[in-house]
């Protein structure tokens, strides 16, 4: 019995095939894409976090394996890095290809490769570079949103395992997920401001938690959105959508990434872009976590 059939994890419209398009509809990314505002909404804290990670491993090839809309991928073409961005849905990818025609004339995006990619066949869908890209990125909650319909996180090691097998030796993985520990242990997100985007949007998230087994199985959040001049861009004024993520613990996803990496990485997380320290006072809105490959020297 799937889970869709005792509890519907996305908005209606959404097909279940594959690799779940939690954005078939459509309506989710164009109302998401308002929500996030254009690259510039990116709170200056985030920005920082990112760029200061990729320019101290002196990164120069990236992939986004979860570029969305494109945001980060922007973000990272204007900073001079030489981007490949891959998504699994097509509606949140358009907005990418029309930023990238949009600005076609400047080399550096004309250069940006963009490609309908799944995390689960990656290495199929896109061309890995001699011993891989300098550092591969999954952010914005991005992979929490892969389901356990198997329940035994198979998909998830393999989704892990393809996007280790991109990040060259002595490369860079960023990945980070919202705090699922504290989400599970009071029902809620933690409170503060929306710490990847300065949006204006008017915006009510209830958050529900399904369990299977006595276990967390999934996470969703519907999202009701108060969309300003909603008829010029052909929405209803309120828009409401659902989103269902997998509830990862630090721990176990901890586990998750030294197992994709065969135990050969150096492991940080963070919390909020700060080094996470184990029981501090405040709970972190997000998690990120920066294995860096280990290099791996044959003597001749």
């Amino acid at each position: 019995m799937s889970v869709d059939s005792v509890f519907r994890t996305r908005s209606l419209g959404v097909a279940a095939e594959g690799l779940p398009d939690q954005y078939a509809d459509g309506k989710a990314a164009k109302v998401w894409e308002l929500y996030i505002g254009d690259t510039q909404s990116r709170t200056q804290e985030y920005k920082s976090w990112v760029l200061s990670l990729l320019k101290q491993q002196g990164v120069r090839r990236v992939l986004d394996v979860a570029c969305g809309t494109g945001v980060d991928s922007i973000m990272l073409v204007e900073e001079g890095f030489d981007m490949v961005s891959v998504d699994a849905s097509d509606k949140m990818l358009k907005y990418a290809l029309k930023a990238r025609w949009d600005r076609r004339k400047e080399p550096a995006f004309d250069q940006w490769v963009i490609e309908e990619a799944n995390w689960l066949t990656l290495a199929d869908d896109i061309q890995k570079p001699g011993n891989g890209f300098d550092a591969v990125i999954c952010l914005g909650n991005s992979f929490a949103h892969l389901p356990d319909f198997k329940g035994d996180q198979s998909d998830h090691k393999l989704a892990l395992q393809n996007i280790a097998s991109m990040v060259r030796p002595g490369g860079i993985l960023i990945i980070d997920h919202r705090n699922y520990d504290y989400i599970l242990e009071t029902g809620r997100a933690p409170q503060g401001k929306n710490i990847y985007y300065k949006s204006d949007l008017t915006q009510d998230i209830s958050t529900s938690v399904l369990w299977v087994n006595s276990k967390p199985h999934m996470i969703t959040l519907d999202y009701t959105i108060q969309v300003p001049q909603a008829a010029t861009k052909n929405l209803p004024e309120v828009s409401k959508f659902r989103l269902s993520y997998y509830p990862h613990r630090l721990e176990s996803f901890k586990g998750l990434l030294t197992e994709a990496f065969n135990g050969k990485l150096e492991h940080n997380v963070y919390g909020d872009f700060n080094t996470y320290i184990p029981g501090q006072t405040k709970a972190p809105y997000l998690r990120g976590y920066t294995p860096r490959r280990e290099s791996i020297c044959l003597s001749p």
